[in-house]
């Protein structure tokens, strides 16, 4: 299978799904890794230009550590607005290039504007990019993917519908995050939290619900057209 997991910023992904990501990929599944803003203002010294070269690196290093491969679509950080029609048609064509069988994003309830934009764009996108009419320079998709949202940072309002165990991918999945040197330090600083250990104890929190060591929660967007037989092939 094709799996596009989409985050708002470089290093979310990893934060949320990377441990199934890496079970996906050693079961041999493809993976695209699509980040939508630069992340170019997530820092207190380093100016933002060269924050986001930075940052672009960093998100190449983290998708080479599982092979996959990485897309940018070049938002400014607090500039992705959902309702607009030309960041809508950017979407269909990440998600007519990726051609993917699952797509796994921002949860619609999750902290702040750019996961929540990056949530309501995929769900447009993944439906919006099977129409024929809808020009642009990729061709129409063959059919609507499966959905699925990744958990919110807190849990809070995150009801999952199943979770995925990640015990023996907790090493790749942290060694994915902490690629993203720039976010540890500004993360620490702006949010005081040490995000490799926020990581840990909310997997291995998960993982207390799912009857395992680390685990990685989920919800499936379920409603008419969606392949809702699809599950993980995990």
């Amino acid at each position: 299978m094709n799996i596009l997991a989409v985050g708002a910023h470089p290093d979310d992904i990893e934060i949320s799904c990377a441990g199934t990501l890496a079970k996906l990929k050693q079961a041999g599944h493809h993976i695209v890794l699509c980040h939508a803003c630069k992340g170019d203002k997530g820092h207190y010294r380093i100016p933002a230009d060269e924050l986001t070269e930075i940052r672009r690196q960093e998100a190449r290093e983290a998708g080479a550590v599982i092979g996959s491969e990485v897309l940018t679509l070049e938002f400014g950080d607090g500039e992705l607005i959902a309702d607009n029609q030309d960041n809508r048609m950017r979407f269909v064509d990440m998600v007519r290039q990726a051609k993917p069988d699952i797509v796994i994003t921002h949860a619609p309830n999750d902290y702040m504007p750019d996961h929540v934009a990056v949530s309501q764009l995929v769900f447009y996108a993944t439906f919006f990019a099977t129409l024929p009419n809808m020009k642009t320079q990729f061709e129409a998709a063959e059919r609507v993917p499966a959905l699925y949202y990744m958990d919110n940072l807190s849990g809070l309002g995150f009801e999952p519908t199943f979770y995925v165990d990640v015990t023996d991918h907790m090493t790749t999945k942290l060694e994915m995050l902490k690629k993203h040197q720039s976010q540890l330090v500004w993360l620490q600083e702006h949010d005081n939290v040490d995000i490799v250990d926020f990581v840990t104890t909310f997997s291995k929190t998960r993982g207390i619900q799912a009857g395992c060591t680390y685990a990685e929660a989920f919800r499936q967007h379920l409603v008419w057209t969606r392949p809702n037989a699809v599950r993980f092939p995990v």
